[in-house]
């Protein structure tokens, strides 16, 4: 629990400190990690594919590093504010609370056990409040304590994006926990993963602004980081049952009649 604990603290510091581009498809290393700590200290079973699952998922978390944005779009809490009150943002909120609200009550009771597609959609459409509420959260803090007529505001900002970031993680996890009911952990993290970053990093696109100094180049640079990385994320957890190794392709291939 006090690591669970420290690597949420360090989430949260790294959205005040790094663009959301970068730290939503870093989260992703977590998964190669945890695999080969587990391998050398639970003793589980880590196959070819697995291995090269982690290789991709680090030479994609490298490319991510290198092309990212170097700089901050949002600093302060007025220029927060006015990015909030965006009419484009408000706008997309709009769209994502109509389709939470279709997903939630109509969709979801009848499809829901039998299509994973429907609370992955849930869970990653949430993600459009909780990465942005985070990253406000970091930047309105910075104000909360200053002796000036803006600390006040600050406070209120604060409050409602925790209010925000709050409901947004209960239903996260309730529609999390009825994933694992229904269907495969593995191919439930792969998909996941995929979805909830495209959609967290639309989000914060819209937001934030991230990509408006973000060259063709870097672009296409973190485009193919992400997929290489979502590649080894779905390497790792989907086919970690999948029994094979490079021993077996040198094994002769048996005939009968």
């Amino acid at each position: 629990m006090c690591t669970v604990a420290l690597g949420q603290i360090g989430n949260f510091l790294a959205y005040t400190a790094v663009p959301t581009v970068l730290v939503t498809p870093l989260g992703a290393l977590g998964v190669p990690f945890g695999s080969i700590l587990a391998s050398y200290l639970l003793k589980e079973k880590l196959n070819i594919l697995g291995k090269l699952g982690c290789l991709l998922s680090c030479a994609g978390s490298v490319v991510l590093i290198i092309h990212s944005p170097k700089s901050e779009s949002v600093t302060t809490q007025a220029e927060l504010e006015e990015k909030l009150t965006n009419p484009v943002f408000v706008g997309y909120l709009c769209i994502v609370l109509l389709m939470l609200l279709l997903l939630i009550f109509w969709i979801a009771p009848a499809h829901g056990p039998t299509n994973i597609m429907v609370y992955i959609s849930i869970c990653s459409l949430l993600g459009s409040f909780t990465v942005p509420s985070t990253k406000g959260i970091g930047l309105a803090a910075q104000d909360i304590f200053h002796n000036n007529p803006s600390s006040q505001r600050a406070l209120y900002l604060c409050l409602v994006l925790l209010a925000v970031l709050g409901c947004s993680i209960i239903i996260q996890f309730r529609y999390i926990n009825k994933a694992l009911e229904c269907f495969d952990s593995s191919v439930f993290g792969a998909i996941y993963y995929v979805v909830f970053t495209t959609l967290v990093l639309l989000a914060s696109a819209i937001l934030f602004r991230e990509w408006s100094n973000v060259g063709v180049v870097d672009f296409l640079g973190m485009a193919c980081g992400f997929t290489t990385v979502s590649i080894g994320i779905v390497l790792i957890q989907v086919f970690k049952e999948f029994n094979f190794n490079i021993g077996d392709l040198n094994k002769p291939n048996m005939k009968t009649d």
